[in-house]
């Protein structure tokens, strides 16, 4: 009796323990979760989610995040990009879909990789066999610092700039419509 009653207490104590981490505030993590959205013209958007980690003090590109390798573009799950629309993203066709990005940080220009694997959590970069597109990115300085890891669409007459905000630096792509 002992024996079964101890099963069922491990198996409710792991029961309750998986609830609890599924039903977890995600808001509460050190990088919450955020998203960017951006309505197309005419018809179809695109929509970011990602998390947004904080500098904390530290210097960001080229020391927590190496330049000239493929980064995670955030924290915790990959960042996933879904448009409803075929779009031109800095002059490259991506398909209506979903899909995970990557950047890799330069100082004076950024590659943004749309990778065609989802669902992954989001630090190992699965690999260019898997890439649908690497499209280059105006790297830019910002006027203040930014704390926050933002990612954010600009809206523009044919669509969108997509931009990276984080620590003292910007990398931008314009988005169109096809």
């Amino acid at each position: 009796m002992q024996t079964k009653l101890a099963k069922w207490s491990v198996f409710l104590m792991a029961l309750l323990t998986t609830l609890s981490y599924a039903q977890e505030d995600k808001s509460k993590r050190p990088s919450p979760p955020a998203t960017a959205k951006c309505d197309l013209p005419g018809a179809g958007s695109i929509t970011v989610d990602y998390s947004s980690p904080r500098a904390k003090g530290r210097k960001i590109f080229g020391e927590v995040v190496p330049y000239g390798e493929p980064w995670r573009t955030g924290a915790n799950e990959a960042t996933t990009f879904v448009t409803t629309a075929d779009v031109m993203v800095g002059g490259k066709h991506v398909p209506a879909g979903k899909y995970t990005i990557f950047t890799v940080p330069n100082k004076a220009e950024w590659v943004l990789i749309v990778s065609k694997k989802t669902g992954e959590w989001g630090t190992n970069y699965p690999g260019p066999e898997n890439d649908l597109a690497r499209i280059e990115m105006k790297a830019s300085a910002l006027p203040a610092a930014a704390e926050n890891f933002t990612i954010a669409f600009d809206k523009t007459s044919g669509g969108c700039t997509l931009r990276i905000d984080w620590e003292t630096t910007r990398a931008s792509v314009e988005i169109g419509k096809m």
